[in-house]
């Protein structure tokens, strides 16, 4: 005869503990969870309230050894900042989480929630979850520090352009806004004929200078002037100048092209409109509808000026007009517009 038996499913024992006798499931330490952490805190030697400096005036916080960044709250840039004010206690543990805890706004508290382990007696991990207090202390930057003191700008941009009208400038507007190329300046003044832009350093001041020279045509002068030096440790502090200067030619302006420019433009003819104004200069024959465009170099090398501009206009009503079919006949070696229809005028 046999029997049938079934497996027997071993459970794991118990222990006591040997601090306070409660049952315990075996580990290294032989100790419960209470017992160890009454007897071992990892979380000593990590500061439990810490100081950040904060900037009213531009909002940043600082970052040692002196980094200004722009953080908004419970961010993760704001939460790495804070992680690196106690990275040095914090490599003596294991990380396993953290997070911030909310607090007032305007309460200039920051509160993070630690969350770390760390192996202790015989082997035994211990994990501990605590909070550090962010005390938020104003303190001004070194940027804002020289505004207040009136010697801010390393670097200034002058624009001008010569015309008594702003057009380019309201076109300069709508692009600085749109590819962000104010973020960097201190202040723009409006002044005569133009704009300047203040920079703290030359290199925001030059990468507007070449987003000026991708967007109309100009031209453009550096020069420094030295402010102070240290004969001792060879440092010297200059300001920066550029002066930029835009062609002074806008939309629906009259020009008139000098006799060489008009030949090498496919034999077009001397007068001519321009119709707008980007990286380069777009003329339009208004007899032949013959286009040309014209960029920085060659205007600067034949300039002209406007002979008309739109304030000089008069505004006309076209009775009756007349289609000109045969515009290629009376037209140069240049490209003719489709766009643009040419009309005689004719009496009523």
């Amino acid at each position: 005869m046999e029997y049938m038996t079934e497996p027997v499913k071993h459970t794991p024992g118990h222990i006591l503990c040997c601090e306070c006798g409660v049952p315990i499931s075996p580990n290294p330490a032989n100790i419960c969870v209470a017992c160890l952490r009454s007897k071992v805190d990892i979380s000593q030697g990590i500061p439990k309230q810490v100081s950040v400096s904060f900037c009213k005036q531009c909002q940043r916080y600082f970052q040692p050894p002196g980094t200004w960044v722009q953080c908004a709250l419970e961010s993760r840039e704001l939460l790495a900042l804070c992680l690196k004010k106690i990275k040095a206690p914090l490599s003596k543990v294991r990380l396993v989480d953290a997070s911030f805890v909310w607090t007032e706004p305007h309460s200039k508290r920051l509160k993070v929630k630690l969350t770390i382990q760390k192996e202790v007696m015989n082997g035994a991990i211990l994990q501990q979850v605590f909070v550090v207090d962010y005390v938020v202390q104003p303190q001004m930057c070194g940027d804002c520090h020289r505004v207040e003191a009136k010697d801010f700008w390393k670097a200034v941009v002058q624009v001008r352009q010569k015309t008594l009208h702003k057009k380019t400038f309201y076109y300069l507007e709508q692009l600085i806004l749109k590819y962000g190329m104010h973020q960097n300046t201190l202040r723009i003044k409006d002044i005569h004929d133009g704009l300047d832009f203040y920079y703290s350093s030359k290199q925001h001041a030059q990468k507007m200078v070449e987003f000026l020279q991708c967007t109309v045509p100009t031209r453009y002068k550096a020069s420094q002037r030295l402010i102070s030096q240290d004969v001792h440790s060879n440092t010297y502090n200059y300001k920066s100048t550029f002066s930029v200067e835009i062609v002074p030619i806008c939309k629906d302006n009259v020009v008139c092209l000098s006799p060489k420019l008009a030949q090498s433009l496919g034999n077009m003819n001397q007068i001519c409109v321009c119709i707008r104004v980007t990286s380069v200069i777009h003329l339009i024959d208004p007899n032949t509808l013959q286009v040309a465009d014209i960029d920085g170099n060659t205007f600067w090398s034949h300039p002209f000026n406007s002979l008309c501009h739109p304030k000089q206009l008069e505004e006309f009503i076209v009775m009756e007009c007349s289609i000109v079919r045969d515009l290629k006949r009376n037209a140069g070696a240049g490209m003719i517009s489709k766009k643009v229809s040419s009309i005689l005028l004719t009496s009523p």
